[in-house]
């Protein structure tokens, strides 16, 4: 490589570990600080009472919502805007890191060799180059593609709650949520998907940039080079550690049972039905918590801490925010329960079987 191209490599490097270390710390604080208050509110102090109910109105949504307490709230049914913007977001960082991967950190020998091909037929290009210098190491290439597993995994999340919105769930019309608690949502399924590629996602995003660069100069001659391989985009992935499919296995058992809860919850109203009658539900974990949806959805997270290893600091405090956001949530539909129906089942518990 000549200086020039030294030089460049140099100045690109710290210019992307600059921003990395901020956005990584970012996500950090703010995961910490959406997580403390919920916390501080948990403690056993009369003194936090007014802390605790106020922190409770902006997290109240649907049927536990008063129906007078409209002021400052957006229907419910917004959770579609949700799961929209998830789906677009974690399908632009999956597409953007898969193809990163694929191109400049290949796992196995073999694609190194067939990239160092077309990188000579296509003149040696400087951008293959310096973005694969970056990720030179076994460890780093295995971290790229463990990326691409967490965002699949979150694609498939995001997708059947996006399907659960349309075809599953009747929200009533007078169902409503805080203006906070949909803020909060459009931050979550920005940042949550985001905390899960801090790795490589501006190494991809940067590299995409130069791709597209390039193939204005060079034109046509670029996507000559090979046909779509769909196999060479999964075969990585395949080669993942036991960490991932174990992560992977607790993701799928969580999933399921969100799905078949859902179901349940949503077979509860009649589709088309504007009334605001509630019963009791049964069925699945329905029988040992009153919340086995928000269960469900801390296990599939937890899945996703497992299946990344656990070394990263960001992912550990993105699942802490949602056992505290769901617990929180859990604890007052259980109430609400309790207060609701006389003949409510007393043996069942908020969200953690037999224990709260």
């Amino acid at each position: 490589m000549n200086s020039l191209g030294v030089l460049m490599e140099a100045l690109a490097s710290q210019s992307i570990n600059t921003i990395k270390t901020t956005l990584i710390w970012l996500l950090r604080t703010t995961w910490i600080v959406g997580t403390l208050p919920i916390l501080i509110a948990s403690l056993p102090s009369p003194c936090l009472n007014s802390f605790h109910s106020l922190l409770l109105s902006f997290a109240k949504r649907g049927k536990i919502m008063p129906s007078s307490s409209h002021r400052f709230t957006v229907p419910q049914s917004f959770f579609l805007h949700f799961y929209l913007l998830a789906l677009i977001w974690t399908t632009t960082l999956l597409m953007g890191t898969w193809y990163f991967a694929y191109k400049v950190t290949p796992l196995s020998t073999e694609s190194l060799s067939y990239l160092a091909a077309a990188n000579h037929l296509t003149g040696g290009s400087l951008v293959f180059s310096l973005h694969k210098s970056r990720f030179s190491s076994v460890d780093d290439r295995f971290n790229v593609w463990k990326a691409v597993f967490l965002l699949l995994l979150m694609e498939i999340h995001v997708l059947r709650r996006l399907y659960e919105t349309f075809q599953v769930f009747n929200y009533s019309p007078s169902s409503r949520m805080h203006i906070v608690g949909y803020l909060t949502g459009i931050y979550f399924y920005t940042a949550a998907p985001l905390s899960l590629c801090t790795f490589c996602v501006l190494e991809a995003f940067n590299f995409a940039a130069d791709q597209v660069a390039e193939f204005k100069v060079e034109g046509q001659e670029m996507v000559s080079i090979t046909d779509f391989d769909l196999w060479g985009y999964m075969k990585p992935l395949t080669r993942l550690g036991w960490c991932q499919w174990t992560g992977a296995v607790i993701f799928a058992w969580g999933w399921f049972h969100q799905l078949r809860c859902h179901a349940i919850l949503g077979s509860l109203r009649e589709r088309g039905d504007r009334t605001n009658k509630y019963v009791i539900p049964y069925g699945d974990w329905f029988e040992v918590v009153s919340s086995p949806h928000y269960l469900s959805e801390m296990i599939l997270y937890a899945g996703l801490l497992v299946a990344s290893g656990g070394t990263d600091f960001t992912i550990w405090l993105l699942l802490g925010f949602v056992v505290a956001n769901l617990v929180l949530a859990a604890a007052e539909s259980h109430r609400w329960y309790l207060r609701k129906f006389e003949n409510y089942p007393r043996n069942r518990q908020a969200i953690l079987p037999f224990v709260y």
